[in-house]
């Protein structure tokens, strides 16, 4: 575990506090432990059992608890998996599948046999967008709609803004707060509790730094299923207009939205998110 993590009491004192916040989810959860080959995998479900399946793949750094201000709306209407994914600070196996290999697919083939899901809807953010992303190039027809906020594999990752507040990192808690309000974009009022948890996990917690394998166009344009792609303008970890050009060009019937004065972290999509997925969003564009 200590290799993802800073130190292994680090680690323990961050799962410790995840434990603690799965206490308090928004609604009645179950606790699920499904077996990989990458290693056990946890899953937070909810909602009515024989509602249509809805799986949450989050982002680096972040576990199922990224979704509670989703999930009391979600789950009115589906049966939401939230992913703990693998190598992330959750509850799953300390394991990081290659990238640029089928490993990610095969995994999630997994969680989804261990979950009885045959097709699901998925969501997914940033690291979890590229992994819901690439299961759905690679898998079709087992993603029946797809929503992805600010992916990678889409537009360039900016590998030097994220260089350059890593270093920040090292120069003392206000550095580091600096580092992560810029690279993640929470300098809005009202974002000090989400600063706040995302300085509590990079503190601690390693995440992974290779560049996320960018999909060809040929892959993009195969996508025959709803999509939804939303994104910041001020992304500064994806070209978020590269992004949304590659996705209107390639897959033309998608709904693009950029969002104005927003940065990577998203915030307040449950509504258009659950428009989309109830096949209630606007046209494409």
């Amino acid at each position: 575990m200590s290799a993802i993590y800073r130190t292994e009491a680090e680690g323990q004192w961050l799962r410790q506090r995840y434990g603690r916040t799965l206490d308090n989810a928004p609604v009645p959860t179950q606790r699920l432990r499904v077996p990989t080959r990458e290693g056990e995998t946890f899953v937070l479900a909810c909602g009515p059992e024989q509602a249509p399946p809805l799986v949450l793949l989050h982002g680096s750094g972040a576990n199922s608890s990224h979704w509670y201000g989703d999930l009391p709306a979600w789950s009115e209407h589906f049966r939401v998996y939230s992913v703990d994914l693998v190598g992330e600070p959750g509850l799953s196996a300390p394991s990081r599948p290659d990238l640029a290999t089928e490993a990610s697919a095969l995994w999630l083939d997994d969680v989804l046999a261990g979950l009885d899901v045959q097709a699901a809807a998925m969501v997914g953010m940033s690291l979890g967008g590229w992994t819901a992303l690439d299961y759905a190039v690679r898998r079709p027809g087992r993603v029946t709609r797809l929503a992805l906020g600010c992916p990678g594999g889409l537009g360039t990752q900016r590998r030097w803004s994220i260089l350059a507040a890593g270093l920040l990192m090292l120069f003392g808690s206000r550095a580091r707060k600096c580092s992560v309000r810029y690279l993640v974009g929470l300098d809005r009022s009202g974002n000090e509790a989400v600063l706040e948890e995302v300085m509590a996990v990079f503190t601690r917690f390693r995440p992974r730094t290779e560049a996320l394998p960018v999909l060809t166009d040929s892959a993009l344009r195969a996508l025959d299923l709803p999509l939804q792609v939303t994104v910041g303008d001020r992304d500064r970890m994806f070209d978020s207009s590269e992004t949304a050009r590659r996705v209107r060009a390639c897959v033309p019937h998608a709904h693009v939205r950029v969002l104005p004065g927003v940065g990577h972290a998203l915030t307040s999509q449950t509504g258009p998110v659950l428009e989309f997925l109830r096949g209630r969003a606007a046209h494409p564009g």
